[in-house]
């Protein structure tokens, strides 16, 4: 049975909460990656922010990316999965929660990130099929 730690990416790098959303598109940038999980001071994930996030809640509102946090795009509790947690909890997280990349969490530490292209590379073309239809329906 495939789990989350089997088509995650490890390693996920965080953002500090305190941060700027500057410093985030840059370390964005360097990573080549268009998100990054919102760690705050207690090592606890605060939310994820992504490249969109930037764009429209940020720039698009004529806010000044040195100076916003980028804790305070963080929204209510962040969508997690569990690294042993399975490839259909997986599916029924991203689509009842319409989202395309989860965080992946061992107890309360951050372990990886497995996004749509991760689930896509892993598991059969009806059920990618499936849930693209779920998370895309707004």
């Amino acid at each position: 049975m495939t789990k989350a730690r089997d088509i995650m990416t490890a390693d996920a790098t965080c953002i500090g909460a305190n941060e700027t959303v500057l410093e985030a598109a840059k370390k964005m940038a360097q990573l080549k990656v268009g998100s990054l999980p919102i760690c705050g001071t207690d090592e606890k994930l605060k939310g994820v922010l992504t490249d969109r996030d930037i764009v429209v809640k940020v720039l698009a509102a004529g806010k000044d990316p040195a100076a916003v946090k980028a804790g305070d795009l963080a929204q209510g509790e962040a969508v997690t999965i569990g690294a042993d947690d399975d490839a259909a909890e997986i599916l029924r997280t991203m689509g009842a929660h319409q989202v395309r990349r989860l965080p992946v969490i061992d107890g309360h530490t951050l372990v990886g990130i497995v996004a749509l292209a991760d689930v896509a590379r892993a598991l059969p073309d009806t059920k990618v099929g499936d849930l693209l239809e779920a998370i895309s329906q707004n």
